[in-house]
Protein backbone atom coordinates (compact mmCIF):
# COMPACT_ATOMS: atom_id res chain seq x y z
CA UNK A 1 0.00 0.00 0.00
CA UNK A 2 2.86 2.62 0.98
CA UNK A 3 4.19 1.29 -2.25
CA UNK A 4 0.91 2.35 -4.24
CA UNK A 5 1.30 5.82 -2.60
CA UNK A 6 4.66 6.79 -3.13
CA UNK A 7 3.97 6.20 -6.98
CA UNK A 8 0.73 7.90 -6.89
CA UNK A 9 2.65 10.57 -5.00
CA UNK A 10 6.03 10.52 -7.20
CA UNK A 11 3.82 10.54 -10.18
CA UNK A 12 1.34 13.66 -9.62
CA UNK A 13 4.72 15.47 -8.56
CA UNK A 14 6.42 15.16 -11.73
CA UNK A 15 3.50 15.38 -13.91
CA UNK A 16 3.04 19.13 -12.48
CA UNK A 17 6.44 20.13 -12.56
CA UNK A 18 6.52 18.66 -16.37
CA UNK A 19 3.23 20.55 -17.48
CA UNK A 20 5.08 23.76 -18.10
CA UNK A 21 8.74 22.61 -18.95
CA UNK A 22 7.71 19.67 -21.91
CA UNK A 23 4.43 21.36 -23.67
CA UNK A 24 6.79 24.14 -23.94
CA UNK A 25 10.21 22.41 -25.63
CA UNK A 26 7.72 19.81 -27.32
CA UNK A 27 10.79 17.49 -29.28
CA UNK A 28 8.24 15.07 -30.28
CA UNK A 29 5.97 15.03 -33.11
CA UNK A 30 2.43 15.76 -32.48
CA UNK A 31 -0.44 13.35 -32.03
CA UNK A 32 -3.01 13.80 -34.71
CA UNK A 33 -6.01 14.74 -33.82
CA UNK A 34 -7.67 11.44 -35.63
CA UNK A 35 -5.50 9.67 -33.58
CA UNK A 36 -6.94 6.29 -31.69
CA UNK A 37 -5.78 7.69 -28.16
CA UNK A 38 -7.91 10.69 -28.45
CA UNK A 39 -11.02 8.85 -28.35
CA UNK A 40 -9.34 6.98 -25.74
CA UNK A 41 -8.79 9.80 -23.64
CA UNK A 42 -11.93 11.30 -24.06
CA UNK A 43 -13.88 8.29 -22.65
CA UNK A 44 -11.59 8.84 -19.54
CA UNK A 45 -11.94 12.20 -19.35
CA UNK A 46 -15.93 11.16 -19.41
CA UNK A 47 -15.97 8.88 -16.63
CA UNK A 48 -14.05 10.98 -14.65
CA UNK A 49 -10.35 9.71 -14.44
CA UNK A 50 -8.76 11.54 -16.63
CA UNK A 51 -9.25 16.02 -16.18
CA UNK A 52 -6.98 17.17 -19.74
CA UNK A 53 -5.63 20.35 -18.82
CA UNK A 54 -6.69 21.11 -15.51
CA UNK A 55 -8.67 24.48 -16.21
CA UNK A 56 -11.99 22.05 -16.99
CA UNK A 57 -10.88 21.73 -20.95
CA UNK A 58 -9.64 18.90 -22.85
CA UNK A 59 -9.08 20.63 -26.30
CA UNK A 60 -10.04 18.02 -28.22
CA UNK A 61 -10.13 19.74 -31.68
CA UNK A 62 -6.30 20.45 -32.12
CA UNK A 63 -3.23 18.20 -32.17
CA UNK A 64 -1.65 17.50 -29.07
CA UNK A 65 1.86 16.90 -27.97
CA UNK A 66 2.95 13.27 -26.86
CA UNK A 67 4.44 14.54 -23.96
CA UNK A 68 0.91 16.27 -23.03
CA UNK A 69 -0.65 13.27 -24.01
CA UNK A 70 1.58 11.23 -21.63
CA UNK A 71 1.34 13.66 -18.84
CA UNK A 72 -2.91 12.89 -18.89
CA UNK A 73 -1.92 9.27 -19.53
CA UNK A 74 0.46 9.41 -16.05
CA UNK A 75 -2.33 10.76 -14.24
CA UNK A 76 -5.00 8.31 -14.99
CA UNK A 77 -2.09 5.96 -13.79
CA UNK A 78 -1.63 6.81 -10.34
CA UNK A 79 -5.20 6.24 -9.83
CA UNK A 80 -6.36 3.09 -8.02
CA UNK A 81 -10.46 3.25 -8.45
CA UNK A 82 -11.04 2.93 -12.11
CA UNK A 83 -12.85 0.26 -14.18
CA UNK A 84 -11.75 -2.63 -15.54
CA UNK A 85 -12.63 -0.94 -18.66
CA UNK A 86 -11.09 2.14 -17.77
CA UNK A 87 -7.58 0.31 -16.92
CA UNK A 88 -7.98 -1.62 -19.80
CA UNK A 89 -7.17 1.59 -22.15
CA UNK A 90 -5.25 3.52 -19.21
CA UNK A 91 -2.62 -0.18 -20.16
CA UNK A 92 -3.04 0.26 -24.10
CA UNK A 93 -2.29 4.14 -23.88
CA UNK A 94 0.90 3.56 -21.31
CA UNK A 95 1.63 1.54 -23.87
CA UNK A 96 1.57 3.57 -26.50
CA UNK A 97 2.98 6.40 -24.56
CA UNK A 98 6.09 4.33 -22.64
CA UNK A 99 8.80 6.05 -23.80
CA UNK A 100 7.48 9.51 -23.12
CA UNK A 101 6.00 8.51 -19.39
CA UNK A 102 9.80 7.50 -18.99
CA UNK A 103 11.05 10.70 -20.16
CA UNK A 104 8.75 11.88 -16.93
CA UNK A 105 9.84 9.43 -14.55
CA UNK A 106 6.99 7.29 -14.73
CA UNK A 107 8.29 3.53 -15.28
CA UNK A 108 6.02 1.02 -17.53
CA UNK A 109 5.99 -1.94 -15.95
CA UNK A 110 5.58 -4.84 -18.22
CA UNK A 111 4.48 -2.91 -21.26
CA UNK A 112 6.00 -2.36 -24.56
CA UNK A 113 4.93 0.21 -26.96
CA UNK A 114 3.73 -1.26 -29.94
CA UNK A 115 4.04 -4.55 -28.38
CA UNK A 116 1.02 -7.53 -27.72
CA UNK A 117 -0.54 -6.92 -30.88
CA UNK A 118 -3.28 -9.41 -30.56
CA UNK A 119 -4.45 -9.35 -27.01
CA UNK A 120 -6.96 -12.18 -25.45
CA UNK A 121 -9.89 -11.93 -23.20
CA UNK A 122 -12.13 -14.51 -22.26
CA UNK A 123 -14.09 -15.72 -19.37
CA UNK A 124 -15.24 -19.27 -18.33
CA UNK A 125 -19.23 -19.10 -17.23
CA UNK A 126 -21.63 -21.12 -15.35
CA UNK A 127 -25.89 -20.49 -15.95
CA UNK A 128 -28.30 -21.95 -14.11
CA UNK A 129 -32.05 -20.82 -15.28
CA UNK A 130 -35.11 -22.19 -13.32
CA UNK A 131 -38.88 -21.94 -15.10
CA UNK A 132 -41.74 -22.45 -12.75
CA UNK A 133 -44.83 -22.26 -15.34
CA UNK A 134 -48.98 -22.02 -14.25
CA UNK A 135 -51.10 -22.49 -17.39
CA UNK A 136 -54.95 -22.95 -16.82
CA UNK A 137 -54.68 -24.97 -13.65
CA UNK A 138 -51.84 -26.65 -14.60
CA UNK A 139 -48.10 -26.31 -13.31
CA UNK A 140 -44.41 -27.97 -14.47
CA UNK A 141 -40.78 -26.85 -14.11
CA UNK A 142 -37.87 -26.63 -16.33
CA UNK A 143 -34.43 -25.95 -15.33
CA UNK A 144 -31.19 -25.62 -17.30
CA UNK A 145 -27.12 -25.84 -16.96
CA UNK A 146 -24.98 -24.01 -19.43
CA UNK A 147 -21.34 -23.84 -19.00
CA UNK A 148 -19.62 -21.78 -21.60
CA UNK A 149 -15.83 -21.54 -22.21
CA UNK A 150 -15.54 -17.83 -24.06
CA UNK A 151 -12.55 -16.43 -25.78
CA UNK A 152 -11.95 -13.21 -27.20
CA UNK A 153 -9.09 -12.20 -29.08
CA UNK A 154 -8.55 -8.62 -30.70
CA UNK A 155 -5.77 -8.19 -33.12
CA UNK A 156 -4.61 -4.32 -33.67
CA UNK A 157 -3.71 -3.59 -37.79
CA UNK A 158 -2.91 -0.02 -37.29
CA UNK A 159 -3.63 3.23 -35.28
CA UNK A 160 -7.26 3.08 -36.58
CA UNK A 161 -8.01 -0.61 -36.91
CA UNK A 162 -8.67 -3.78 -35.17
CA UNK A 163 -10.30 -7.38 -36.17
CA UNK A 164 -11.82 -9.34 -33.12
CA UNK A 165 -13.95 -12.38 -32.64
CA UNK A 166 -15.98 -14.64 -30.04
CA UNK A 167 -15.69 -17.65 -30.19
CA UNK A 168 -17.94 -20.07 -27.60
CA UNK A 169 -17.55 -23.53 -26.37
CA UNK A 170 -21.11 -24.18 -24.90
CA UNK A 171 -21.66 -27.47 -22.55
CA UNK A 172 -25.02 -28.65 -21.53
CA UNK A 173 -24.69 -29.93 -18.26
CA UNK A 174 -28.36 -31.42 -18.61
CA UNK A 175 -27.70 -35.18 -20.24
CA UNK A 176 -31.48 -35.25 -20.95
CA UNK A 177 -31.30 -31.59 -22.79
CA UNK A 178 -30.09 -32.00 -26.38
CA UNK A 179 -30.07 -28.38 -27.63
CA UNK A 180 -26.61 -28.45 -27.99
CA UNK A 181 -26.07 -31.94 -29.09
CA UNK A 182 -26.59 -34.27 -25.96
CA UNK A 183 -23.25 -34.27 -23.50
CA UNK A 184 -20.98 -32.70 -26.58
CA UNK A 185 -19.24 -29.15 -26.46
CA UNK A 186 -20.57 -27.21 -28.97
CA UNK A 187 -17.94 -24.86 -30.23
CA UNK A 188 -18.77 -22.01 -32.24
CA UNK A 189 -17.32 -18.65 -34.06
CA UNK A 190 -20.40 -16.46 -32.73
CA UNK A 191 -19.08 -13.21 -34.19
CA UNK A 192 -15.64 -12.12 -36.36
CA UNK A 193 -15.51 -8.46 -37.31
CA UNK A 194 -12.91 -5.42 -38.24
CA UNK A 195 -13.50 -1.95 -36.83
CA UNK A 196 -12.08 1.28 -38.04
CA UNK A 197 -12.43 3.93 -35.29
CA UNK A 198 -11.42 7.50 -36.20
CA UNK A 199 -12.15 10.94 -34.94
CA UNK A 200 -16.46 11.41 -34.95
CA UNK A 201 -16.52 8.11 -37.32
CA UNK A 202 -16.64 4.58 -36.51
CA UNK A 203 -17.00 1.67 -38.78
CA UNK A 204 -18.09 -2.24 -38.22
CA UNK A 205 -18.18 -4.96 -41.12
CA UNK A 206 -18.44 -8.96 -40.06
CA UNK A 207 -20.73 -10.77 -38.20
CA UNK A 208 -21.10 -8.31 -34.92
CA UNK A 209 -24.00 -7.24 -32.08
CA UNK A 210 -25.77 -4.86 -34.21
CA UNK A 211 -26.99 -1.37 -33.02
CA UNK A 212 -26.77 -2.07 -28.99
CA UNK A 213 -26.35 -4.45 -26.30
CA UNK A 214 -28.78 -2.77 -24.17
CA UNK A 215 -31.53 -2.82 -26.32
CA UNK A 216 -34.52 -4.89 -27.14
CA UNK A 217 -33.71 -5.54 -30.89
CA UNK A 218 -30.27 -7.00 -30.25
CA UNK A 219 -28.84 -9.81 -32.47
CA UNK A 220 -25.62 -11.21 -34.04
CA UNK A 221 -25.86 -9.56 -37.50
CA UNK A 222 -23.70 -10.25 -40.81
CA UNK A 223 -23.23 -7.35 -42.25
CA UNK A 224 -21.36 -3.50 -41.96
CA UNK A 225 -22.99 -0.61 -40.01
CA UNK A 226 -21.64 2.69 -39.37
CA UNK A 227 -21.57 5.72 -36.70
CA UNK A 228 -21.02 9.27 -37.32
CA UNK A 229 -20.64 11.96 -34.83
CA UNK A 230 -19.60 12.19 -31.02
CA UNK A 231 -20.80 9.47 -29.37
CA UNK A 232 -20.73 11.85 -26.05
CA UNK A 233 -23.19 14.38 -28.26
CA UNK A 234 -24.93 13.60 -31.12
CA UNK A 235 -24.38 10.20 -33.61
CA UNK A 236 -26.36 9.33 -36.34
CA UNK A 237 -26.07 4.93 -36.55
CA UNK A 238 -26.92 3.26 -40.22
CA UNK A 239 -26.27 -0.60 -40.82
CA UNK A 240 -27.91 -3.76 -42.35
CA UNK A 241 -27.00 -7.60 -43.35
CA UNK A 242 -28.30 -10.85 -42.40
CA UNK A 243 -29.59 -11.70 -39.59
CA UNK A 244 -29.94 -15.39 -38.16
CA UNK A 245 -32.51 -15.71 -35.09
CA UNK A 246 -34.55 -12.69 -35.97
CA UNK A 247 -37.32 -14.24 -33.82
CA UNK A 248 -36.69 -15.54 -30.44
CA UNK A 249 -35.47 -19.48 -29.88
CA UNK A 250 -37.35 -20.07 -26.88
CA UNK A 251 -36.08 -23.60 -26.20
CA UNK A 252 -37.32 -24.50 -22.37
CA UNK A 253 -41.02 -23.32 -23.65
CA UNK A 254 -40.87 -24.94 -26.53
CA UNK A 255 -39.75 -28.37 -24.31
CA UNK A 256 -42.39 -27.28 -22.15
CA UNK A 257 -45.42 -26.41 -24.37
CA UNK A 258 -46.85 -30.49 -24.13
CA UNK A 259 -47.17 -30.17 -20.70
CA UNK A 260 -50.02 -27.71 -21.34
CA UNK A 261 -51.51 -28.78 -24.46
CA UNK A 262 -53.09 -26.25 -27.19
CA UNK A 263 -54.14 -23.44 -24.78
CA UNK A 264 -50.62 -22.94 -24.32
CA UNK A 265 -50.82 -20.97 -27.83
CA UNK A 266 -46.73 -18.92 -27.57
CA UNK A 267 -44.48 -21.20 -27.51
CA UNK A 268 -44.33 -23.41 -30.64
CA UNK A 269 -44.35 -20.03 -32.55
CA UNK A 270 -40.76 -18.73 -32.09
CA UNK A 271 -38.51 -19.21 -34.67
CA UNK A 272 -34.75 -18.74 -35.43
CA UNK A 273 -35.02 -18.44 -38.77
CA UNK A 274 -33.34 -15.82 -40.95
CA UNK A 275 -34.26 -12.25 -42.13
CA UNK A 276 -32.67 -9.19 -44.02
CA UNK A 277 -32.27 -6.04 -41.51
CA UNK A 278 -31.78 -2.34 -42.14
CA UNK A 279 -31.27 -0.25 -39.17
CA UNK A 280 -30.82 3.76 -38.81
CA UNK A 281 -30.97 5.78 -36.07
CA UNK A 282 -29.81 9.31 -33.93
CA UNK A 283 -28.83 9.15 -30.47
CA UNK A 284 -27.78 11.68 -27.77
CA UNK A 285 -25.16 10.90 -25.37
CA UNK A 286 -24.76 7.11 -26.57
CA UNK A 287 -21.96 6.71 -24.04
CA UNK A 288 -24.62 7.47 -21.03
CA UNK A 289 -22.46 10.41 -19.30
CA UNK A 290 -23.89 12.12 -16.82
CA UNK A 291 -27.19 13.57 -17.91
CA UNK A 292 -29.55 12.92 -20.18
CA UNK A 293 -29.46 10.02 -23.26
CA UNK A 294 -31.63 9.17 -25.21
CA UNK A 295 -32.57 8.03 -29.26
CA UNK A 296 -34.43 7.58 -31.91
CA UNK A 297 -34.22 4.32 -34.09
CA UNK A 298 -35.51 2.58 -37.01
CA UNK A 299 -35.56 -1.37 -37.68
CA UNK A 300 -36.83 -3.64 -40.84
CA UNK A 301 -36.82 -7.50 -40.89
CA UNK A 302 -37.49 -8.25 -44.56
CA UNK A 303 -37.92 -11.54 -46.10
CA UNK A 304 -38.17 -13.27 -42.97
CA UNK A 305 -39.09 -17.04 -43.70
CA UNK A 306 -40.94 -16.83 -39.84
CA UNK A 307 -43.70 -18.90 -38.72
CA UNK A 308 -43.96 -16.57 -35.98
CA UNK A 309 -44.82 -13.37 -38.05
CA UNK A 310 -47.20 -16.11 -40.52
CA UNK A 311 -49.13 -16.83 -37.73
CA UNK A 312 -49.17 -13.55 -35.42
CA UNK A 313 -50.34 -11.31 -38.52
CA UNK A 314 -53.76 -11.15 -39.49
CA UNK A 315 -53.03 -12.22 -43.12
CA UNK A 316 -51.14 -15.19 -41.66
CA UNK A 317 -48.13 -14.65 -44.59
CA UNK A 318 -46.45 -11.25 -43.41
CA UNK A 319 -42.68 -11.25 -44.52
CA UNK A 320 -42.04 -8.07 -43.20
CA UNK A 321 -41.42 -6.12 -39.85
CA UNK A 322 -41.07 -2.07 -39.54
CA UNK A 323 -40.33 -1.31 -36.20
CA UNK A 324 -39.62 1.85 -34.45
CA UNK A 325 -38.05 2.76 -31.73
CA UNK A 326 -37.55 5.42 -28.85
CA UNK A 327 -34.84 5.55 -26.43
CA UNK A 328 -35.03 7.85 -23.12
CA UNK A 329 -32.95 7.85 -20.11
CA UNK A 330 -31.04 10.18 -17.06
CA UNK A 331 -27.90 9.30 -15.24
CA UNK A 332 -27.98 11.36 -12.02
CA UNK A 333 -24.46 10.15 -11.07
CA UNK A 334 -21.67 7.05 -11.20
CA UNK A 335 -24.46 5.17 -9.05
CA UNK A 336 -28.13 5.98 -10.16
CA UNK A 337 -29.40 5.58 -13.84
CA UNK A 338 -32.99 5.83 -14.86
CA UNK A 339 -33.73 4.37 -18.37
CA UNK A 340 -37.15 3.75 -19.98
CA UNK A 341 -37.50 2.19 -24.19
CA UNK A 342 -40.49 1.81 -26.15
CA UNK A 343 -40.67 -0.53 -29.63
CA UNK A 344 -43.60 -0.50 -31.96
CA UNK A 345 -44.33 -2.68 -35.03
CA UNK A 346 -46.37 -1.57 -38.05
CA UNK A 347 -47.86 -5.51 -39.16
CA UNK A 348 -51.43 -5.42 -38.64
CA UNK A 349 -51.26 -8.76 -35.96
CA UNK A 350 -53.69 -10.70 -34.61
CA UNK A 351 -53.31 -9.81 -31.17
CA UNK A 352 -52.72 -5.74 -30.18
CA UNK A 353 -50.15 -6.93 -27.26
CA UNK A 354 -48.19 -8.19 -30.16
CA UNK A 355 -47.30 -4.68 -31.74
CA UNK A 356 -45.89 -2.83 -29.12
CA UNK A 357 -43.10 -3.35 -26.13
CA UNK A 358 -41.95 -1.54 -23.78
CA UNK A 359 -39.97 -1.00 -20.80
CA UNK A 360 -38.35 0.99 -17.83
CA UNK A 361 -35.51 0.22 -15.44
CA UNK A 362 -33.71 1.80 -12.54
CA UNK A 363 -30.13 0.82 -12.32
CA UNK A 364 -28.25 1.38 -9.05
CA UNK A 365 -24.20 0.91 -8.93
CA UNK A 366 -23.00 -2.44 -10.50
CA UNK A 367 -20.38 -4.75 -10.19
CA UNK A 368 -16.57 -4.08 -11.58
CA UNK A 369 -15.22 -7.15 -12.36
CA UNK A 370 -11.56 -5.71 -11.76
CA UNK A 371 -12.72 -3.95 -7.91
CA UNK A 372 -13.22 -7.39 -5.28
CA UNK A 373 -16.70 -6.48 -2.94
CA UNK A 374 -18.34 -3.84 -5.84
CA UNK A 375 -21.74 -4.24 -6.32
CA UNK A 376 -24.89 -3.30 -8.60
CA UNK A 377 -28.74 -3.57 -8.10
CA UNK A 378 -31.73 -3.51 -10.64
CA UNK A 379 -35.50 -3.18 -10.78
CA UNK A 380 -37.55 -3.20 -14.27
CA UNK A 381 -41.10 -4.06 -15.57
CA UNK A 382 -40.61 -5.14 -19.16
CA UNK A 383 -43.68 -5.54 -21.66
CA UNK A 384 -42.41 -7.77 -24.23
CA UNK A 385 -44.61 -7.85 -27.75
CA UNK A 386 -43.17 -10.70 -30.00
CA UNK A 387 -43.51 -8.68 -33.01
CA UNK A 388 -41.67 -5.68 -31.36
CA UNK A 389 -39.26 -6.91 -30.05
CA UNK A 390 -37.89 -10.02 -32.22
CA UNK A 391 -34.86 -10.28 -30.72
CA UNK A 392 -35.13 -9.39 -26.79
CA UNK A 393 -32.06 -9.75 -25.18
CA UNK A 394 -32.85 -10.55 -21.08
CA UNK A 395 -32.53 -13.42 -19.09
CA UNK A 396 -36.05 -14.04 -16.88
CA UNK A 397 -38.57 -11.82 -19.27
CA UNK A 398 -39.09 -13.87 -22.78
CA UNK A 399 -41.01 -12.26 -25.45
CA UNK A 400 -44.37 -12.42 -25.75
CA UNK A 401 -44.42 -12.18 -21.94
CA UNK A 402 -45.00 -9.11 -19.26
CA UNK A 403 -43.79 -8.33 -15.95
CA UNK A 404 -40.97 -7.46 -13.17
CA UNK A 405 -37.85 -7.67 -13.11
CA UNK A 406 -34.95 -7.51 -9.91
CA UNK A 407 -31.63 -8.57 -10.24
CA UNK A 408 -28.10 -7.73 -8.31
CA UNK A 409 -24.65 -8.98 -9.57
CA UNK A 410 -21.62 -8.44 -6.78
CA UNK A 411 -17.47 -9.03 -7.41
CA UNK A 412 -16.76 -12.06 -5.12
CA UNK A 413 -12.96 -10.93 -5.65
CA UNK A 414 -11.16 -9.61 -8.88
CA UNK A 415 -12.45 -11.14 -11.71
CA UNK A 416 -15.40 -13.23 -10.18
CA UNK A 417 -18.61 -11.86 -10.86
CA UNK A 418 -21.97 -13.13 -9.64
CA UNK A 419 -25.19 -12.58 -11.12
CA UNK A 420 -28.64 -13.00 -10.12
CA UNK A 421 -31.86 -12.24 -11.58
CA UNK A 422 -35.85 -13.05 -10.59
CA UNK A 423 -38.90 -12.30 -13.02
CA UNK A 424 -42.33 -12.68 -12.37
CA UNK A 425 -44.09 -12.43 -15.71
CA UNK A 426 -47.61 -13.52 -17.29
CA UNK A 427 -48.62 -13.84 -21.05
CA UNK A 428 -49.29 -11.23 -22.82
CA UNK A 429 -51.55 -13.32 -24.81
CA UNK A 430 -53.09 -15.45 -22.41
CA UNK A 431 -53.65 -14.01 -18.42
CA UNK A 432 -53.45 -17.67 -17.08
CA UNK A 433 -50.09 -18.85 -18.44
CA UNK A 434 -47.81 -17.62 -15.89
CA UNK A 435 -44.11 -17.55 -15.65
CA UNK A 436 -41.41 -17.31 -11.96
CA UNK A 437 -38.08 -17.65 -13.56
CA UNK A 438 -34.74 -17.71 -11.67
CA UNK A 439 -31.16 -16.78 -13.41
CA UNK A 440 -27.73 -17.12 -11.53
CA UNK A 441 -24.58 -17.05 -13.15
CA UNK A 442 -21.19 -17.03 -12.08
CA UNK A 443 -18.06 -15.95 -14.64
CA UNK A 444 -14.29 -16.42 -14.81
CA UNK A 445 -12.74 -13.64 -16.34
CA UNK A 446 -9.49 -13.31 -17.49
Amino acid sequence: MKKTLVSALTTALVVGAASTTFAAANPFSDVPADHWAYDAVTQLAADGVIEGYGDSTFRGDRNITRYEMAQMVARAMAKSDVSAADKAMIDKLAAEFADELNSLGVRVANLERNADMVKWNGKLEYTYRHDKVKANGNSATENSNIAVFRLEPSAEVNDHWHVNARIDGTYNLKADNDTTGGNDVDLRLKRAWAQGDYKNFSVRLGKFSMYGDEDINDTTMSGLDATFGNKNKVSATVGGGRTAGAYTDNAIFVQANDKYGTNYQVTDSYSDDAANVFYAGIDYNRNENKGFFGGVRYFRYSNADSSYLALNSRNGEAEKNNIWQARLGYKFDRSSTLRAEYSRSDVDAVNSNDKRGYAIEYDYKGAQAANAKTWGAWIAYRNLGGLATPADTWDVIDAGFKGWEIGANYTFMKNIVGTVRYGDTKDIYNANVKNKQFFGRVEWLF
